[in-house]
């Protein structure tokens, strides 16, 4: 989930006269060449998605960051996490993952039980894994957040019909942030967006026509939609 812009200044060229015979000589200015600045190009990278409930946020999140380094000796980095609009104790976590068979031996491991359980979380964490093809991690001012998940009969049928809607996703409020397939079945597809106008959001996500556009590419069930507060 990148375009690079080059401006190059044009060389002038200056005439001057001899002050012996008419003829002229050119010479080329001053130039200078300006590169604005890029962004690197995206490469796909894989995460580990955890949904979890809690007693109290600001006891869990210390014992979380607390587990930092015990993470990254298994290839996982914290990426972002954020709260429930609905339940602000529900809390959705995102780590990068470096070798998918490490992460999955850290979430079998005693340990981290018995860290979640000291830190206050409550029931079965839902866990998951998801293969990121589209990030936008630009800095934005909005931090509420939408996260649909839903099947697609066919992944690029599906894609070239969402691709096409972008402009009314824009005039609904949605800021297009990530795109990612599920890792045990690639036509489950993750979609986060930043939410610009709340009211706008929730119409457009409720309407006929989004429904239709979803019939049209293919979209098998009903979403599931997660609407939470970005908090790091």
């Amino acid at each position: 989930m990148k375009k690079k812009l080059m401006m190059l200044a044009l060389i002038g060229l200056v005439s001057f006269s001899s002050c012996n015979n008419a003829s002229e000589e050119k010479k080329p200015a001053d130039s200078t060449t300006a590169v604005a600045p890029t962004k690197p190009v995206f490469t796909p990278f894989d995460v580990s998605t955890v949904t979890i409930k809690v007693k109290n946020f600001a006891v869990w999140k210390t014992g979380y960051f607390a587990g930092d380094s015990m993470r990254k000796a298994y290839g996982l980095t914290h990426y972002v996490y954020g709260r429930s609009m609905d339940d602000s104790n529900v809390v959705v976590i995102i780590n990068k993952v470096d070798d998918i068979k490490k992460a999955n031996e850290f979430r079998s491991k005693p340990e981290l039980k018995t860290a979640m359980q000291k830190a206050g979380v409550i029931g079965v964490p839902k866990m998951g894994y998801a293969h990121v093809i589209r990030n936008d991690d630009t800095k934005i001012d909005e931090k509420d957040r939408v996260m649909v998940s839903h099947k697609v009969k066919d992944f690029a049928a599906w894609l070239k019909v969402y691709d096409a809607d972008s402009q009314n996703r824009i005039s609904g409020g949605l800021i297009d942030r990530g795109m990612a397939r599920d890792l045990e079945d690639s036509n489950m597809v993750h979609l986060v967006f930043a939410i610009k106008d709340m009211a706008k959001a929730k119409a457009i996500m409720g309407s006929p026509e989004l429904k239709k556009k979803m019939e049209e590419g293919g979209v098998q069930g009903p979403p599931t939609i997660f609407f939470y507060k970005l908090v790091e």
